[in-house]
C-alpha cells in the first residue's frame, strides 16, 4: 500500500523502540501514511494496524481522536484554525471570518477547486502568537490579520 520510502521512514520510527513495543510508533506510521496518501482511509489504518501487529480498532482510535488526522480526502493545504480562548482572546474569530469568506468555505470544507481544506483545532501550544494557524500540520503561522493571512494564500499559489 505504501512505497519502499515510506515503509523505511516507517521502520526508522519503530527502530526507536523496544523490538516487542513496535505499536508505539504507531502515530509516526499514522503521519507517515497519511503523508503519503493524503488521508487515512480504512484499507490505510488496517495497513498500518498489520504493519505494527496491533488491533484495527486501537489504530481507529488514535486516528480518531487526534485532529491532526483525516479520515476523509482534504484539499492540497489544510489550514487548520486554533479557536482556543487565548487565540480567541486575539482575534481568531476575525481570521476565521476572513478565511471563511476570502476560500467561500466553513470549516469541515473544501474549496470546489480542491485547493484548501478549512478545520478548527485545538490549543496548538503557542498562545503568545495567537492568532494561529497550521498548514498541512507542518507550518505554524501566528500572530496573523487578515492581510497577513492574504500574503500566506497568495504565497501558496
Amino acid at each position: 500500500m505504501l512505497s519502499p520510502e515510506s515503509t523505511a521512514k516507517i521502520d526508522r520510527e519503530i527502530a526507536k523502540y523496544p523490538a516487542d513495543q513496535k505499536q508505539s510508533a504507531v502515530m509516526s506510521a499514522l503521519r507517515i501514511t497519511q503523508d503519503e496518501l493524503g488521508w487515512l482511509s480504512s484499507e490505510a489504518m488496517n495497513f498500518v494496524a498489520s504493519y505494527l501487529g496491533m488491533p484495527s480498532v486501537a489504530v481507529y482510535e488514535i486516528a480518531t481522536f487526534y485532529n491532526m488526522y483525516d479520515l476523509k480526502p482534504v484539499g492540497k493545504y489544510k489550514i487548520t484554525v486554533c479557536s482556543n480562548l487565548s487565540c480567541a482572546l486575539m482575534g481568531a474569530g476575525g481570521v476565521v471570518e476572513h478565511l471563511q469568506n476570502k476560500l467561500g468555505i466553513g470549516f469541515g470544507e473544501t474549496t470546489s477547486d480542491g485547493r484548501y481544506t478549512l478545520k478548527e483545532g485545538e490549543c496548538m501550544g503557542a498562545c503568545g502568537d495567537g492568532p494561529l494557524f497550521l498548514i498541512n500540520n507542518k507550518r505554524m503561522h501566528g500572530s496573523l490579520s487578515s492581510e497577513k493571512v492574504d500574503q500566506i494564500l497568495a504565497e501558496l499559489e
